[in-house]
């Protein structure tokens, strides 16, 4: 006979009534987002002459805080998992709507082919080498597999050669150079490259099914899932797009400004209610609905203004907490899983950085910059984390394997601001802004 559903009360009647508030679902994730508020602003103020990206949730996991057993047991109890969950679950569409919307290929346009050469050299490398790395971690990681060789592969892949493009434009931004030819040739590659990469994970989604690489349902569910996912793609951009764009021109820029912010973010939700009854995943409705927002009139500048500052002031930082509540370090056990870690993170590095460079610098672009852009293409951030949620949930990825990967995205992210700073202390070039110190300004950090 099943177990009853373990029902939890919204609040307690208080503690003169002797009744703990904290074993109430309501005051309990009060306390919880506030924790992961205080430690998140906390280490990005100690951070702050480094720019680092807000990971202070990460430290709440088994890794770190999660460790002393009263704090995990007090604040963050197993029963309690499902509400912090789906709250960040819903910050995750609106970061992933958001991610949409940076996707400008006016940028593309303007930078013609080599845009193209780049996005492909950064992402064929690490991609082609996680077919190589799949049966090295079956030696290093000798723990029991339910996902087949193909969902494995390309969720690795996928892994390897995403790029952030929020943590990017944070980056570019910081120096002044959006605008300028180099930033748009970055953008530009990492848009596509992150369109390849949200492309590979649909494919890794419909190939590993429910569980683990063994789809449920007919035979044919798999291209079943792919059909509707490139139906749905077909009618956000071709369909829905041009009837927002009209919309908007209709109304006006102040009533279509007025309705940015609540009509974007219910067509968010549904997108992402949309691509979970296909069958891929909430978080690819929302990046396809963001890439749709039409860019005319200022909806989509609009609609991000005022979803942002929700997003990485609140949302991001729960989404990082629960990421670190998921992540236990210790899985990670002898020199054979370590030297794994060494070695994704060689490849997760050294395959983006050489095919970009390699092409950045081949097309005529310096090598100063063509090795800047290197580094920041290899930047994996909040994405690359969402890839490896995704994987976990899809038990495509065991634990230890989730854990060396999480702890490559941190390194990789890391890395990038103080080397892309380094690289732009130095004498401009023609495609660089002349600058006697060019220094990030404002010092905050980037978000993810």
């Amino acid at each position: 006979m099943a177990a009853a559903a373990v029902t939890v009360k919204m609040a307690s009647d208080g503690m003169w009534q002797g009744e703990n508030p904290l074993d109430f679902a309501l005051p309990l994730l009060a306390l919880q987002v506030a924790v992961i508020l205080v430690i998140t602003q906390g280490l990005a103020l100690a951070l702050k002459p480094l720019r680092q990206p807000r990971v202070g949730g990460i430290l709440l996991g088994p890794s770190a805080l999660g460790r002393w057993g009263p704090f995990r047991r007090t604040l963050f109890p197993a029963w309690s998992a499902a509400a912090l969950d789906t709250v960040s679950g819903l910050g995750l569409l609106l970061f992933l709507f958001l991610v949409g919307l940076e996707l400008d290929f006016r940028s593309v346009r303007r930078v013609g082919p080599r845009s193209v050469a780049i996005a492909a050299a950064g992402i064929a490398p690490p991609f082609l080498a996680a077919a190589g790395l799949v049966p090295l971690l079956d030696v290093a990681v000798p723990a029991p597999r339910r996902a087949s060789f193909l969902p494995l592969c390309v969720f690795v892949g996928a892994a390897l050669s995403v790029t952030a493009l929020p943590v990017l434009a944070c980056i570019l931004k910081e120096l002044s150079l959006l605008g300028v030819p180099f930033g748009d040739t970055a953008m530009a590659g990492a848009a596509l490259n992150d369109v390849f990469a949200w492309v590979l994970l649909a494919l890794a989604l419909a190939v590993s099914g429910g569980g683990g690489g063994e789809p449920k349902g007919p035979p044919l569910a798999p291209v079943y899932i792919l059909a509707s996912g490139a139906a749905f793609v077909a009618f956000m951009l071709g369909a829905l797009r041009p009837l927002m764009a009209r919309l908007a021109r209709r109304l006006g820029p102040d009533r279509a400004g007025d309705l940015a912010c609540t009509g974007a973010v219910a067509c968010v939700l549904l997108a992402g209610a949309a691509t979970d009854a296909i069958g891929v995943h909430p978080v690819f409705g929302a990046f396809v609905f963001g890439l749709a927002m039409p860019r005319e009139g200022g909806l989509a500048e609009r609609a991000g203004e005022k979803v942002a500052p929700l997003v990485s002031g609140l949302m991001l930082p729960l989404y990082f907490a629960t990421s670190g509540l998921h992540t236990d370090i210790d899985n990670v056990r002898g020199a054979a899983a370590w030297g794994m870690v060494a070695l994704v993170v060689a490849v997760a590095i050294g395959g983006k950085f050489a095919g970009t460079f390699a092409v950045a610098a081949g097309t005529g672009m310096p090598r100063r910059e063509a090795a800047a852009l290197g580094v920041a293409m290899s930047a994996k951030g909040l994405v690359e984390l969402i890839v490896l949620n995704i994987g976990k949930e899809r038990k495509v990825l065991d634990d230890t394997t989730f854990a060396i990967f999480v702890i490559m995205a941190l390194t990789t992210t890391v890395l990038a601001t103080p080397f892309m700073t380094a690289l732009y202390r130095r004498t401009p070039t023609a495609t660089t802004p002349e600058s006697d110190d060019v220094e990030l300004n404002g010092g905050d950090a980037c978000p993810a």
